[in-house]
């Protein structure tokens, strides 16, 4: 039999609940969002059911795991990963530059993607993804990289730097029981990412090795567009007002053939449907994108009811896709997406990958839009 076509049963088996690694996977688990609180279309003076009006999670043929997802053995929160920016420790240089100092470890752990489903990862700090490192353009960085795992690992930045610390064989690939200091200036500006570059390659970030690595705009470098810049550079107050978040689009294959079984967005599947992100809808959004996807050529993210600008690799302070509301990416492309929802009724709005394969599989999610936090 053909491998797509083998992949293709196989996957249908797990959506139809007959994969081993599936605990109930096509059962509804109807969640009731802060926006929906009051806005249930029962019959007048009838008692609501203990779960929400039909909404997007039906609509998508209540696809959806069951039960939860234990995140304090897990050692992460994929709520909390959305702003759990690693910002590093901070110092000048007898140039008087600022100096960004962060430590990241290798470790071997056994993570819950979806409630009951274990994979063996290979993890930066003990997380998947690993930590969203931020730093400003100029900033000179220097990250002490320790290698606790079985393996060799590295960590391979998307930026510019020297060969020598490229994280490449022969330019900082490190035992078990090494470590490595990565010296480096951050630049350019933009939505990047790192990754280990160990031999094999698929096998290394597929196992978890991968982050987030955002670098952002020095407005005094910009005066064309330094309000832009201001509004993304971290700690600003112009940064204050936007709502930012960290997302990273992944998957795993639990049976090691070469064909994702799980999709999510930052690593459990159906996460933030279950668990719909709170959004403001006065308050703009932005949304640092990056796909880590392995065995499949694309990803994507689809908005709905909505449309957003795009900054392909973030390198730019203008868009280079204006009123979009679907994006694909290929492994290790990454973006920034900025919208709002001020002319938005409150509500819980969908956003998922549009394969439906993906979405049903677990990379699908809720933006719960408020008119403020409680």
């Amino acid at each position: 039999m053909l491998k797509w076509a083998q992949a293709a049963l196989s996957r249908r088996n797990l959506l139809l609940g007959g994969g081993a690694a599936t605990i109930g996977a096509t059962s509804i688990c109807a969640t009731r969002t802060v926006a929906q609180e009051g806005h249930g279309n029962h019959a007048a003076g009838a008692k609501p059911q203990g779960f929400a009006a039909p909404s997007h999670q039906t609509a998508h043929g209540a696809m959806i795991t069951v039960g939860t997802v234990d995140n304090e053995r897990n050692g992460f929160d994929p709520t909390k990963l959305l702003t759990d920016w690693y910002t590093g420790t901070v110092s000048t240089l007898p140039d008087g530059r600022r100096l960004r100092s962060f430590e990241i470890v290798a470790e071997e752990k056994e993570i819950e993607i979806a409630p009951g489903v274990m994979f063996p990862a290979w993890t930066y700090n003990g997380r998947v993804p690993g930590p969203a490192i931020r730093a400003t353009e100029g900033d000179r960085l220097r990250i002490v990289f320790k290698n606790y795992g079985s393996h060799p690992h590295s960590m391979h930045f998307h930026g510019i730097h020297s060969a020598r610390m490229d994280g490449i064989p022969g330019a900082g690939v490190v035992g078990p029981g090494e470590e490595f200091i990565y010296d480096f200036d951050a630049k350019p500006f933009g939505c990047h990412l790192y990754h280990c570059h160990a031999l094999p390659l698929a096998r290394h970030i597929h196992k978890g090795m991968y982050g987030m690595f955002v670098i952002d705009p020095d407005p005094a470098r910009h005066p064309d567009n330094a309000e832009v810049a201001k509004s993304r550079l971290f700690g600003s107050p112009e940064n204050a007002e936007w709502q930012e978040m960290a997302m990273i689009m992944n998957a795993f294959d639990t049976n090691f053939d070469g064909e994702n079984e799980f999709y999510a967005c930052n690593t459990i599947a159906h996460c933030y449907a279950k668990e719909p992100i709170k959004v403001v809808k006065n308050r703009p959004v932005r949304i640092y994108l990056v796909n880590v996807t392995e065995f499949d050529p694309i990803n994507s993210f689809h908005l709905h009811a909505n449309f957003f600008d795009y900054y392909d690799q973030g390198t730019t302070l203008t868009p280079t896709l204006k009123t979009v509301d679907l994006i694909t990416q290929c492994q290790a492309q990454r973006g920034i997406l900025e919208f709002s929802f001020k002319d938005h009724e409150p509500g819980a709005y969908m956003f998922h990958a549009h394969q439906s394969e993906f979405t049903e599989l677990g990379w699908m999610g809720m933006f719960d839009v408020v008119e403020e936090l409680a």
